[in-house]
C-alpha cells in the first residue's frame, strides 16, 4: 500500500478528532481584526488565489497582501444556497477586542474595489447584529464541505440575515467551525449542536461552552483560563473574564482575568504539548499543539 492510499483509507480529521476526544477549548486561530469579502461562487484550495471564475488570482493576491500587510484575518464569504445571477460585492469588517467589539459592513460595485476600501471600516456603516460564518470550504477540507454545509443550511433556515458560508477558519478536524463577530467567538462541532439555539443564546449576551473554542481577540493561553474561569462560575456572559495580566514560561502559565466589581480571578495552568495528530483530511506530517490543564484557580481577588 502507498502513502496516498494510506492517507485515503484514514477517516476524516472531524471523526479522529471526535473518536480521540480532542478537546475544543483553547484552538481558536488568533485574530483581532478580520476583513470578510463576499466572492460568490466556487473556490478553489484558496478561495482569493485559486477561484479563477469569479475572482482574477492576480487581484485577489494583491487583496490578500493589503489585508496581510495591515495584520488582518481576511475571509472569503457568499450566502448559503443558490447563487444569484448577478454577484454582489459586499464586506465585512470586524474588530474584535476582549470588550467593545464592532462590526462594519458595505458594498462596493466590483471586487477591484476591494483594494481601495478603508480598512477601519469607516467607507460601511456600524451593523446592529451579529455576523454568523460557517466554513464551508470544501476544496480546503472535505470535513469542512460535508459538516460545515449541514450546519449552515440549519442556522440558514431560521436566521438567514446573518448566516454566511465562509472559507478555511483553521482547526478543519473540529467541523464543522464557526466564527460569530464582531466577539469573535469561534465553535467547533456545532453541525453536532443545535447551532440555532447557539445563536439565541448569543442574542442574550451568552456563549455556548461545551461548543466554545475560544475568543480570537486573546491568545491561547488565555483562552484556556476563560475556559476553567466560565465552568468555576457557570459565568456564561460573551464578555466575562477579560485578561488583565498573563505569565507563560511554556511549561505554567499563570492568568489573571477581570471577575467584575474591581474582583480578579488567577487561573494558574500546566501546558503540555499533545500527542502527534493529523491535524487536517489531507495532512501527512503528524505534529503537537499546546495543551492546558487547571492547576488551580483562585476567585474572586480583591
Amino acid at each position: 500500500m502507498t502513502a496516498g492510499e494510506q492517507r485515503v483509507s484514514l477517516p476524516p480529521c472531524s471523526d479522529r478528532s471526535l473518536a480521540a476526544e480532542e478537546p475544543l477549548f483553547a484552538t481558536a486561530s488568533l485574530g483581532h481584526d478580520w476583513l470578510l469579502l463576499e466572492v460568490a461562487g466556487p473556490w478553489g484550495h484558496s478561495a482569493f488565489l485559486q477561484s479563477p471564475r469569479i475572482l482574477d488570482p492576480s487581484l485577489g493576491r494583491a487583496i490578500v497582501r493589503r489585508a496581510e500587510a495591515a495584520s488582518m484575518r481576511i475571509v472569503a464569504i457568499r450566502r448559503p444556497g443558490r447563487r444569484a445571477e448577478t454577484p454582489r460585492w459586499r464586506w465585512f469588517i470586524a474588530q474584535t477586542r476582549p470588550v467593545g467589539s464592532v462590526l462594519y459592513g458595505g458594498e462596493v460595485s466590483g471586487p477591484e474595489d476591494y483594494l481601495d476600501l478603508p480598512l477601519d471600516g469607516s467607507a460601511g456603516s456600524i451593523v446592529d447584529g451579529p455576523l454568523a460564518a460557517v466554513c464551508a470550504h470544501g476544496k480546503h477540507d472535505r470535513c469542512c464541505a460535508v459538516r460545515g454545509r449541514a450546519a449552515t443550511a440549519d442556522l440558514a433556515a431560521a436566521n438567514p440575515d446573518i448566516t454566511w458560508e465562509c472559507s478555511h477558519l483553521g482547526g478543519d478536524r473540529f467541523a464543522a467551525t464557526m466564527i460569530v463577530l464582531p466577539d469573535g467567538l469561534s465553535y467547533g462541532r456545532v453541525d453536532s449542536g443545535d447551532v440555532v439555539d447557539l445563536m439565541s443564546r448569543h442574542a442574550q449576551g451568552r456563549v455556548v461552552p461545551e461548543m466554545l473554542r475560544g475568543r480570537t481577540c486573546v491568545p491561547h493561553v488565555v483562552q484556556a483560563a476563560q475556559h476553567f474561569a466560565r465552568a468555576h462560575t457557570g459565568d456564561d456572559r460573551i464578555e466575562a473574564f477579560a485578561p488583565i495580566d498573563v505569565l507563560d514560561d511554556g511549561e505554567t502559565a499563570r492568568v489573571v482575568l477581570d471577575a467584575g466589581g474591581g474582583r480578579r480571578a488567577e487561573v494558574t495552568l500546566r501546558v503540555s504539548a499533545s500527542p502527534p495528530l493529523l491535524s487536517t483530511c489531507d495532512a501527512t506530517i503528524p505534529g503537537s499543539v499546546r495543551r492546558f490543564a487547571l492547576d488551580r484557580i483562585d476567585f474572586p481577588l480583591t
